[in-house]
């Protein structure tokens, strides 16, 4: 194919490009970083075919050797994908993709590269995860273009990266970690994983407020981000999805850290609820989605007596500004008087509820807790609370009521609407339906 030869000028800080050279940056502002870089251009582009004419990569998925990580993914690895898993220092990222990398080596090639750790460091802890089967290579370098090299010659089914900030390509004149050398790996290697067919996993570094270090276009090259969540000093482990190309976002697997690695919870609500004390005033279950699947979680709060000045407002896996309104609502139109109470809030497992169906089991659990009257331990809550302390329907209702008797649970309190939906569709169950607030907080408190 005929190409034309052509010029870049890049910034070494930052990596804008621009087609002319510049003094200042317009992106990160730094003077004098610019370079020149020569490339070629092809002169002829592909032509456009039916899209039907391209082949379905859903048939061609393959499995981690976790349903839960395979649930979260949509159902298991997409030849060609690239996927960003980050969180905290010590959470078990490369643990889990030590795994993964081992059971999918059983049956193909697979490459592991590290600019961490040496081979000794990787060996001692696959020894102690299982034996290490000889389609499992590794490769210790923090250069990129090694990287490269391997994933091309080996041509691996997975390829593993640990981590994406180690990397440093030797056409950007600036350190490893840097959010040009981030955001130019991050796009060649995805690039070079679609045209290989090769899944590639990538490790990224997180900074203090918990997101992802680097550009934000490094999220956006990438097909799938992951999070691998949880308190370092706990076993349990939470892998969440916030981005996914190829299936659902919001999908969450459960974990706990071993002697052998991370292992998958069978039963995540017996996980969850399997401390609570039933008969404590400020404990409230729901069901809350998360992706697709309905996890039955325990939602706490607790009001210490009245304090003068400015009142304290803690929420633990809850929105503090969804919190803020239902604690305003419970105020103003069911006459609960909150505002001088420091309010704390805990969602119990380390779950987070984005949802609005959480605001109805927020409000009861508040109510419990300030009257100081336990809520049913067989009941479960459900529903969006308004600002004129009306209940609004939430989606999925009849899935989170089969789930929730699934493990005894046998009343529940939802929106009239959803309770007109679910009907006596479920047996065994008893399901009341509130339109007010009010009248919720009257009927799970007994009053």
């Amino acid at each position: 194919m005929a190409s034309s030869r052509f010029s870049r000028f890049f910034c070494r800080r930052c990596g804008w490009q621009g087609t002319g050279w510049f003094g200042r940056c317009p992106e990160c502002g730094e003077w004098g970083g610019v370079a020149e870089r020569e490339g070629t251009r092809p002169l002829s582009e592909a032509s456009p075919r039916p899209l039907a004419e391209a082949s379905s990569l859903s048939a061609r998925r393959f499995s981690t050797g976790f349903p839960e990580v395979d649930r979260v993914l949509g159902g298991g690895l997409v030849p060609g994908a690239s996927i960003l898993l980050g969180g905290d220092p010590g959470i078990g990222k490369s643990t889990l993709l030590l795994q993964i990398a081992l059971h999918v080596s059983r049956e193909a090639k697979v490459l592991y590269a590290s600019g961490e750790e040496s081979a000794e460091q990787v060996r001692l802890r696959a020894d102690r995860l299982g034996p290490i089967p000889e389609n499992l290579y590794f490769l210790a370098t923090s250069r990129l273009e090694a990287v490269e090299r391997g994933l091309e010659e080996l041509s691996p089914i997975l390829g593993v990266v640990d981590s994406l900030q180690t990397l440093e390509a030797e056409e950007v004149a600036v350190p490893a970690g840097s959010v040009a050398q981030v955001a130019r790996a991050a796009q060649r290697l995805s690039r070079l994983a679609k045209e290989k067919g090769s899944a590639l996993f990538l490790i990224g570094h997180i900074t203090k407020s918990g997101v992802l270090a680097g550009p934000k276009t490094v999220e956006h090259v990438v097909d799938v981000v992951l999070y691998l969540q949880g308190d370092r000093f706990s076993s349990h482990r939470l892998l969440r999805g916030a981005k996914n190309r190829f299936g659902p976002a919001g999908e969450v697997g459960v974990f706990t850290m071993g002697e052998r690695g991370l292992e998958e919870v069978p039963s995540p609500a017996a996980f969850f609820l399997r401390e609570r004390i039933p008969e404590v005033s400020g404990s409230v279950v729901t069901c809350s989605f998360q992706g697709s699947r309905p996890f039955m979680v325990e939602v706490q709060a607790l009001l210490p007596g009245p304090v003068y000045g400015s009142p304290r407002r803690v929420a633990s896996g809850l929105d503090p500004r969804r919190v803020a309104l239902v604690l305003a609502v419970l105020e103003k139109r069911v006459g609960l008087k909150v505002g001088q109470h420091e309010a704390y809030f805990k969602v119990v497992g380390g779950l987070e509820l984005e949802e609005p169906a959480a605001d109805l089991a927020v409000a009861v659990a508040t109510a419990s807790a300030l009257r100081d009257v336990p809520v049913d331990p067989r009941c479960v809550l459900a529903g969006e609370v308004g600002l004129g302390g009306e209940l609004r329907g939430i989606p999925h209702v009849l899935a989170r009521v089969a789930e929730a008797s699934r493990y005894g649970f046998r009343r529940f309190l939802l929106p009239r609407e959803n309770a007109l939906e679910v009907g006596d569709r479920v047996e065994g169950v008893e399901i009341r339906g509130l339109s007010t607030l009010r009248e919720a907080v009257e009927v799970a408190l007994g009053a």
